[in-house]
């Protein structure tokens, strides 16, 4: 037994106390170089955010001196020294109010303020993140205090990820969308508090020597430290709950259209489900399948059967051509897809609105209506009284002795168009 416990002592290649919380004080300050490394650090982890790339984010993560005041605040609690936890939180401010300017000045003068899917993954916390900045802060500690420091400080660093929030947090005021402010600056919250503890237990179990006596003291500060683990934790609990709800609608969502759509051998080339509206909505479109009215009613009470409650199915199947719609979704991931390609198809769409896409109706006008000389067709906007306009056909011939109730009664049963109106060409005299 006494074997096992040596083989998992932390003193054990332990560097000498003095030594550390001299290494871990000096690190502690921002100033000179060190407030400038942070201000380009910020800088580098906000056009990674800005232009959705992992590997510059990584990079700034790596190069950003952050840890060192919350490191020296988990020693300082570990210790009682109060001086040095006056210090490492006046730090800590000077470094967050530095993060939140520089990044906040970069998206307000970036021409680009689309939300990226990097960016979002930093504005809703929950447990998982407490648990990585409480292990990484563990990770962390443990390499500072060992004689040979080996390479956990560049993992730890990118492991808790206190850049990125805090850019996210500035995203947030420079846009003005203070739920993003709140949710990044939230969980570079609990990413500096539990790093902060997993030092204040480690330093605990090392034994540093304290620098106050007073056991009263040192009750309320493990009462202070309890009640703030304990406030810090439960909103991430109901934010990993509410995660996990929309994993598990969304899965069911899935299966409902696998289910009801995919196994019946109907094609769908859209699928958007939307958990966060009243009522939540999947939206679905087909390549060649229509549905009728009743049809839709009948897939939206199967809904509820299936678990899916307060939801509604719409399915896309009118004339609006959706590509635009289909592009906007596929260039939140694939910077490829520019503005110009989706301003293109959104020109095309509404084109397409006044096309006529039936190249036999000339043909077939000609052999029921041989006494037309001259067709013209399409479709216009008609403006009445109100300022709303809706589409109208309209047919432009010439020739004699054209039966006018029957060709427009024709034209509406064969293009299914309600209205159509016919204006006849004066006959040129030759």
């Amino acid at each position: 037994m006494n074997s096992f416990f040596n083989f998992i002592n932390l003193q054990n290649g332990e560097e000498s106390k003095s030594k550390v919380l001299e290494n871990v004080t000096s690190n502690i300050s921002f100033r000179g170089s060190n407030l400038w490394i942070l201000a380009c650090a910020i800088m580098i982890a906000s056009i990674g955010l800005n232009v959705n790339s992992t590997a510059v984010i990584i990079g700034a993560m790596l190069i950003s001196p952050l840890m060192g005041p919350i490191v020296g605040a988990g020693f300082a609690l570990g210790t009682f020294n109060f001086p040095l936890l006056k210090k490492s939180f006046k730090n800590l401010l000077i470094a967050t109010a530095v993060s939140l300017s520089v990044s906040a000045f970069y998206f307000y003068i970036s021409p680009f303020k689309d939300v990226q899917s990097e960016l979002l993954a930093r504005t809703s916390p929950n447990i998982y993140d407490v648990l990585i900045a409480f292990f990484g802060g563990l990770v962390g500690v443990i390499a500072i205090t060992r004689v040979e420091k080996g390479n956990p400080i560049p993992g730890v660093a990118i492991a808790t990820a206190l850049m990125p929030p805090l850019c996210t947090a500035g995203f947030g005021i420079a846009t003005l969308n203070f739920s993003y402010f709140f949710g990044a600056f939230y969980l570079y919250t609990i990413n500096c508090f539990f790093i902060c503890i997993a030092t204040f237990f480690v330093v605990k179990y090392l034994k540093y020597p304290s620098a106050l006596i007073d056991s009263k003291y040192e009750k309320r500060i493990k009462y202070g430290i309890s009640a703030l683990i304990i406030v810090m934790i439960v909103p991430s609990f109901y934010l990993a709950l509410n995660l996990y709800n929309e994993k598990k609608y969304t899965k069911t969502a899935e299966q409902f259209i696998e289910k009801e759509f995919d196994k019946k051998g109907y094609t769908v080339i859209y699928k958007k489900i939307n958990y966060n509206t009243n009522p939540r909505s999947i939206d679905v479109a087909f390549i060649n399948k229509k549905f009728s009215d009743e049809e839709i009613t009948f897939y939206n009470k199967m809904l509820e059967e299936s678990g899916l409650k307060n939801t509604q199915l719409n399915i896309r199947q009118n004339s609006t051509d959706i590509k635009s719609e289909i592009l906007s979704e596929i260039s939140k991931f694939d910077n490829n897809i520019s503005e110009k390609d989706i301003a293109i198809s959104k020109l095309r769409e509404e084109l397409d609105t006044y096309k006529v896409s039936d190249s036999t109706l000339s043909k077939e006008i000609s052999i029921l209506f041989p006494k037309i000389n001259e067709i013209s067709y399409g479709k216009i906007e008609k403006y009445p009284q109100t300022d709303s306009a809706r589409l109208q056909f309209v047919v432009l011939y010439s020739g004699q002795d054209v039966n006018d109730n029957q060709l427009k009664n024709w034209l509406q049963k064969r293009l299914n168009e309600k209205d159509v109106q016919l204006v006849k060409k004066a006959e040129s005299n030759k």
